[in-house]
């Protein structure tokens, strides 16, 4: 079950608005998205405005709904003329991860949080906490995405059990190379004493 949420009213249009309109216009059926990446910082955090710009939208499919995504035909065609149209612009939504393939806390389902977006008819939104938001963040060593997760602290309250024992029980992808990184980007977090920023 999906905890209740401080609900952000999307009004100003932006890049992944955009996307996400013209997806909405090609669904003739409700569908619901977990959105991640800095879409997903641009829909959740309006006072992110730097994240409007941004050029696509990123998903995470449940391993839960994996099936059903899989054999909603609707939604990939809407999905593929979505992108056809948006084409010119050089606004796209084609990363749809499963969950197993981002770095998220064991309970992040339980944990995502509604985007309220009035506009959009057919589309509901949510996203994963802010703490799992930084997770997601910390796959790459990016300035960009490094930049994002100092956006993201205001939003993400410590964890109870401190930063060290959350990323320490972190779900990560099988790949060395992207442990690696999880753990050179935990080094960074650390070291630029971001684990004492408090609301």
């Amino acid at each position: 079950m999906i905890q209740s949420a401080w609900l952000l009213d999307v009004s100003e249009v932006n890049n992944p608005l955009k996307i996400l309109q013209e997806l909405d216009r090609n669904l003739s059926d409700p569908v619901e998205l977990i959105l991640y990446g800095r879409g997903a910082l641009a829909m959740a955090f309006p006072q992110l405005t730097d994240c409007m710009a941004t050029m696509d939208v990123d998903v995470i499919i449940p391993c839960s709904d994996e099936e059903r995504f899989d054999q909603n035909l609707k939604f990939w065609e809407a999905l593929e003329i979505t992108n056809r149209k948006l084409e010119t612009s050089g606004l796209y939504l084609t990363h749809l991860f499963l969950e197993e393939q981002i770095i998220l806390s064991p309970d992040w389902r339980t944990h995502c949080m509604p985007i309220s977006a009035p506009v959009l008819k057919n589309l509901s939104l949510l996203r994963p906490s802010a703490q799992d938001l930084i997770l997601s963040k910390m796959m790459r060593i990016d300035p960009q995405d490094r930049e994002d997760i100092r956006q993201l602290l205001p939003f993400a309250p410590p964890p109870a059990e401190g930063w060290t024992f959350f990323f320490k029980n972190a779900r990560v992808p099988d790949s060395p190379e992207l442990r690696e990184t999880f753990q050179q980007n935990q080094i960074w977090f650390f070291a630029e004493g971001l684990d004492a920023f408090t609301r």
